[in-house]
């Protein structure tokens, strides 16, 4: 993807599938057998189904057999929503409590009524307000609860307190937890046997990965009751149908690689992050860094100029050959609102230039030099125009 004319900055949107991740595809594309036949080429499909599901499962800290495959971040995250995960012998949860910031898959995609569902505020820096959660878990003593919060901000690279929203959780006693992990898996440890989280999701695409393939995860004591999609009893008989054998295999390469790699490649990227920062905030003393003082991912920037306007700036380094994104949801080509943004109390005109650049595997010193160069220039036309108008 990057090249000596494009710099692709835009590995929260998806990060390109490694090569050795490609090869792998190619490889499971060639097994002709059915992982539910019982002869050779059937058996070799399935150990190399049960391959991936043991590095998918490593990659999370959760037992292989707790590890469900599905056809991405979305649909994992729209089943767990929907009513069925609960721990062994307690009801099922009959309300829904989230944060402001999160992403459309979790605040659109369950099925509890609007009644049964409260949004949490955030802070400034886009953490969930603990306090809040506090009170209502208080307030709703004896409720039957699931917690939904993302690990991690695809927007700002925020990383939520997930130990203490579950020790929150434990002492209420009937809340079940849930982490939309898609931005965090790959990029930061996460361990839900170490955590006590019920339930994850994640999206394989996140992770150089190929796009279509995800997986859900449940904890030690917690089931999801019923099949969320019925035929021939695949995927321990909760996602029936033949399995997306070559994109899971995909998905158990990339796993592997990721969980090698954390540490180094966290330091790594870190250091592009906080590098690129101290540059944008020297070219541009009036941007302002969103999430800054709180935790964040090491491969994320998101950072806004005053009088900057993301969608054309977007433009100009797509031109210069630099892929980035805005801090808001793109759809059909067009940059909405962010409500990550507004939720951290951002005023529309400045999140209207929120810009994201975001890290990866194969990022370079170049792919900066590229996006700083194109960013100078972006400055430089903002800065005169305010002379002139001046």
């Amino acid at each position: 993807m990057n090249g000596a004319t494009r710099s692709y900055l835009d590995y929260n949107a998806t990060a390109p599938v490694r090569p050795v991740v490609a090869q792998a595809v190619a490889r499971a594309l060639m097994v002709p057998g059915n992982p539910s036949s019982i002869h050779a080429e059937g058996r070799a499909a399935r150990i190399m189904l049960d391959t991936a599901r043991d590095s998918v499962a490593a990659l999370v800290g959760t037992r292989p057999a707790q590890v469900t495959f599905t056809s991405g971040g979305t649909e994992a995250a729209n089943t767990v929503l929907s009513g069925a995960l609960r721990r062994v012998g307690q009801p099922a949860p009959t309300r829904l409590l989230i944060s402001a910031t999160e992403h459309s898959c979790v605040a659109t995609g369950h099925r509890f009524t609007d009644e049964a569902v409260e949004v949490l505020p955030v802070d400034p820096s886009g953490i969930l307000r603990l306090d809040v959660l506090r009170e209502r878990l208080t307030a709703l003593a004896g409720e039957s609860l699931l917690i939904s919060v993302h690990a991690a901000n695809n927007e700002t690279g925020a990383v939520q307190p997930l130990a203490e929203i579950i020790a929150l959780a434990r002492e209420h006693g009937r809340a079940l937890v849930h982490s939309d992990a898609v931005q965090a898996i790959g990029k930061i440890h996460l361990d839900m046997a170490a955590l006590g989280l019920d339930a994850l999701t994640l999206s394989g695409h996140k992770f150089a990965a190929p796009k279509g393939v995800g997986a859900l995860a449940v904890g030690r004591g917690v089931t999801l009751e019923g099949a969320f999609i019925r035929g021939g009893g695949q995927e321990s008989r909760l996602r029936c149908g033949t399995e997306n054998l070559s994109g899971i295999v995909g998905m158990g390469e990339a796993a592997r690689h990721a969980l090698t790699d954390l540490d180094a490649e966290g330091t790594r990227l870190a250091g592009f992050r906080d590098t690129l920062e101290a540059r944008v905030l020297a070219l541009a003393p009036d941007a302002v860094i969103f999430g800054k003082s709180a935790p964040r991912l090491p491969n994320t920037l998101s950072f806004a100029v005053p009088g900057l306007d993301a969608a054309t700036t977007l433009i100009a380094f797509d031109l210069a050959g630099v892929a980035v994104s805005s801090g808001s949801a793109c759809s059909s080509g067009k940059v909405a609102r962010s409500a990550t943004l507004a939720a951290m109390g951002v005023s529309p005109a400045l999140a209207a230039g929120a810009l994201r650049v975001s890290f990866g595997w194969n990022s370079r010193d170049e792919d900066m030099t590229r996006f700083l160069m194109a960013f100078e220039r972006a400055v430089q036309s903002l800065y005169q125009r305010r002379g002139q108008a001046a």
